[in-house]
């Protein structure tokens, strides 16, 4: 018996969605601050990558594991997928209120795998949860919701280190010691990590499985511990082998989709080092300030895409906003003002805000609902091997072919969004799981 879904109200997705600024502020903390204090702890500029694969593999580990075992997991009290979001939040929590508090590269590295494990635990459940909650005619409301707060998150965690660092920076820098104006982010990040995510708990109940789905929870229960232990490594080898054609393309798109985004994350600051003359504290300002302006693009475009796929379809809205990101890249290292800079970041705005809902909420319309969590970790798989990937060539890449130049690696990751852009071109969905009209009222 399949379940119908009821129809939410504007607020009620609002408050699903809540939890997410959490889970990306850690994020933007991870984009924009990360990689600033490992160069403050004494890494060269051509380990970055490597020191950052913790991502990479904690992802491609836990995202699509959490997935089918949450889709096997069912409690009155607790639901679904709630239980794995709550333990990632926590953990993260704890991992974000120590990292600026680092005595030496290692532990800062240590604690970065700590805090990918904690992050990637809660994201996939929650994209799944929105897919779960949601019928088909708000589902692309209910991820560009998700992309909203995917803005806001980094934005409050990129305004939060430019600001701590002009009204607390300043001084002299010394080698292997965080300086203390990046502590407040942190901590500020430790507490919306878990406020956030409690707020989406309490505030959304889930949907109970079918009898059907209640009947395979149950058979799974009764098990051997060791069945049950395979059971997520086998579904997630079937899932792959039945999985949608749609699937396989959109594979392609993120390959250079992602592998250009770590390269950037991984290089803005050392970017600005070079062409604005910065130190590390000022040139990781200006990273945070150009993170800020295109995740306010992001925040304010968001729900505005909605109509636009609709209206001309998700594949070319997708690829035209690549197409954007890719110019807005071409354009950063060429323009050695700090205001000036930040005009680009509309187009990448534009362009993130894209890449955070379009696609999850084409998947979420082919897959089976029985197995949207095991699908939407092999959809965050698709995101995490291209930064694996990236994380062990372009220390190499940057080295010997783009000469030890952060402005050469961002003019590389430009090219990477236009072969992303004609590749989403190929993005077709059934007519009948595409959108035919706007299924909520936003106030």
């Amino acid at each position: 018996m399949k379940i119908i879904k009821p129809r939410l109200s504007f607020w009620q997705i609002f408050n699903m969605n809540v939890g997410f600024l959490g889970i990306q502020y850690s994020f933007g903390l991870q984009q924009s601050a990360i990689n600033p204090i490992f160069l403050f702890l004494g890494a060269k500029e051509e380990i970055l990558p490597i020191l950052n694969i913790a991502g990479p593999i904690t992802g491609l580990i836990i995202q699509p594991i959490i997935g089918a075992i949450s889709d096997k997991t069912w409690s009155p009290r607790w639901g679904r997928r709630k239980p794995f979001f709550l333990i990632g939040a926590v953990l993260g929590s704890l991992c974000l209120f120590a990292f600026p508090l680092s005595p030496a590269l290692w532990f800062a590295v240590g604690l970065l795998w700590i805090l990918d494990v904690g992050n990637n635990m809660a994201m996939e459940p929650y994209r799944a949860f929105v897919g779960d909650k949601l019928p088909d005619a708000q589902l692309s409301i209910g991820y560009q919701m998700q992309s909203l707060f995917v803005g806001a998150g980094i934005l409050l965690a990129n305004a939060s280190i430019f600001l701590f660092q002009d009204w607390f920076g300043g001084g002299q820098e010394i080698e292997g010691t965080v300086p203390k104006w990046l502590y407040y982010s942190f901590f500020i990040g430790s507490f919306l990590s878990i406020v956030t995510i409690l707020w989406s708990v309490l505030k959304t109940p889930e949907i109970p499985p079918s009898d059907e789905e209640l009947a395979e929870i149950n058979r799974h229960k009764s098990l051997p511990f060791m069945e049950r232990f395979k059971t997520p490594f086998v579904e997630i080898s079937h899932a792959v082998k039945e999985m949608p054609q749609f699937m396989w393309r959109l594979s392609a798109v993120y390959l250079f989709q992602w592998y250009a985004l770590f390269v950037y994350w991984q290089f803005i600051t050392p970017l600005f080092r070079a062409t604005l003359g910065y130190d590390t504290s000022e040139a990781a300002a200006q990273a945070a300030k150009m993170s800020t302006t295109y995740n306010i693009v992001t925040a304010v475009v968001a729900l505005v895409l909605v109509p636009l796929t609709m209206r001309f379809g998700g594949k070319k809205i997708y690829a035209l906003s690549l197409l954007g990101t890719a110019v807005a890249l071409f354009a950063i290292p060429n323009i050695s003002d700090p205001v000036y800079v930040l005009f680009p970041m509309v187009f990448f705005g534009i362009g993130w805000a894209a890449m955070m809902g379009i696609p999850y909420s084409m998947v979420s319309k082919i897959v089976p609902q029985e197995r949207r969590g095991v699908y939407m970790g092999i959809l965050n798989m698709m995101i995490v091997i291209p930064m694996g990937i990236q994380t062990l060539t372009f220390g190499p890449i940057f080295k010997n072919i783009l000469g030890a130049n952060s402005v050469n690696a961002m003019l590389f990751a430009g090219g990477c969004f236009v072969l992303a852009s004609l590749l989403a071109m190929r993005l077709n969905i059934p007519k009948s799981k595409q959108d035919s009209e706007l299924d909520i009222e936003i106030p």
